[in-house]
């Protein structure tokens, strides 16, 4: 059954109602590929940068440390070996990339996944167009309190809405991203998704 929605406006009223995609919104969610998406996408966040010095990196120790015989002791070559103080360390973290592969179908079937969760919830609100004549986060918040809209809200955005953009960039609650953009973890990590007729994937108003 299709999911139909009240177009909402700036002011908090309806203009109309709209039908969700149900490929997009109506699915039931795949948790396990949900999971391994959202999974590779932290991992792909992580700088890999850590690096340790080995011996060979370590500064110092080019002189043997006392003489091979006579002294009672195990022979040793150098002090920057690691069982000594200030030596390299053996199997330390190096640079790398924590990149998981995932294809494009994973990516889509995620991104559907968490979409169709929140529609479930009944957490989708589309906005018929955003008004604003000049950028005032004033306005922004007046429009968000109207919306009734609390905690996280991402914000689907068109492209060449500078004004919109400019009117709700400085809200810490509100993430604005355009429909391209749309990831898994970031849907899944807002109270609220918020389009416009113009953002909505797949709109048949």
């Amino acid at each position: 059954m299709a999911t139909t929605l009240d177009l909402r406006t700036q002011d908090g009223g309806t203009s109309g109602t709209v039908t969700l995609d149900e490929a997009i919104f109506g699915i039931e969610p795949n948790m396990a590929v949900l999971h391994q998406v959202v999974t590779a996408q932290l991992a792909a966040k992580r700088s890999g940068s850590a690096n340790t010095k080995t011996r060979a990196e370590v500064r110092g120790g080019g002189a043997k440390p006392f003489r091979q015989k006579g002294t009672g002791r195990a022979r040793q070559g150098s002090v920057r070996a690691p069982q000594f103080t200030g030596g390299g360390i053996v199997h330390g973290p190096k640079p790398r990339s924590f990149r998981k592969k995932v294809n494009k179908k994973m990516n889509r079937l995620a991104l559907c996944s968490a979409l169709s969760d929140r529609a479930q919830s009944d957490r989708v609100v589309v906005v018929d167009q955003w008004q604003f004549e000049t950028p005032k986060t004033k306005d922004a918040l007046t429009a968000l309190k109207n919306l009734e809209l609390e905690g996280k809200v991402m914000m689907v955005v068109a492209e060449a809405d500078e004004t919109t953009v400019r009117s709700f960039r400085n809200l810490p609650s509100v993430q604005l991203v355009q429909a391209a953009e749309l990831n898994a973890y970031d849907v899944l990590c807002s109270d609220w998704l918020v389009f416009t007729s113009e953002t909505l994937p797949g709109a048949d108003s």
